[in-house]
């Protein structure tokens, strides 16, 4: 009695070929969908660090230059160094401080009694950095500023801002100088590069977000404090 072997079946050649060319075209789109997920990812972190560390300069200038006039007959504010996009200003902190010599209350030369803001440029990125004349030199506030600009004004203002712009606008009042402001305006913005081209995946376009301070010299109309 003959007995059959079962057939024995395979793939083709053409079909292996087929099957990998599948293969490859699946892992070649998944492989784009993931480098883009992870260039968002990278933006969004970028993004977040950047803004936090424009914040948290805000929040360092609004508070010292409040103080601006501190025992002083003036409003603090050096005019010859101040403009749109620099401010100095002085106070005597210590000037009630008995634990200090006398010599060093009397004048403004002591670690935070004078300090100037300002933007500079290094290696292709916009810092803002904090001088200290009398205290620790220059210190960065935060590494990735676009524009920082500063409005003068004698009273409380109203403005727009817009989320993607780089300065405010539509004041409610016309901006003084310097040395007769009672109130300062900060506005810095942040702004990330286009990631990727049009039409393709993962891609995002640059973006700019507005960061403002609305700053009130509380020693501007004291004659003597």
């Amino acid at each position: 009695m003959e007995t059959t072997k079962p057939s024995e079946h395979g793939f083709s050649l053409i079909e292996l070929i087929i099957a990998m060319t599948i293969t490859l075209v699946v892992m070649g789109l998944a492989s784009t969908l993931i480098a883009g997920a992870l260039r968002a990812r990278t933006r969004e972190h970028q993004k977040a660090d950047a803004l936090a560390d424009a914040q948290r300069a805000l929040n360092i200038m609004s508070r010292e230059i409040a103080n601006a006039g501190f025992n002083l007959n003036t409003n603090g504010i050096v005019a010859a160094e101040s403009g749109l996009n620099q401010i100095r200003i002085r106070s005597n902190l210590n000037k009630y401080d008995y634990s200090a010599t006398a010599a060093s209350r009397a004048n403004i030369q002591d670690a935070g009694e004078d300090i100037t803001y300002f933007m500079n440029l290094a290696a292709g990125t916009e810092y803002l950095a904090r001088h200290d004349e009398y205290g620790s030199g220059n210190t960065v506030l935060a590494n990735r500023i676009d524009s920082f600009n500063i409005h003068y004004y004698n009273q409380r203002v109203s403005y727009t801002s817009e989320l993607r712009g780089t300065d405010i606008s539509g004041a409610s009042a016309t901006e003084v100088s310097p040395d007769q402001a009672r109130y300062i305006v900060i506005a810095v913005s942040v702004t990330l590069n286009q990631v990727g081209q049009p039409g393709a995946p993962g891609y995002q376009p640059a973006s700019t977000v507005l960061l403002c301070s609305d700053v009130t010299l509380r020693n501007a109309d004291l004659t003597y404090y």
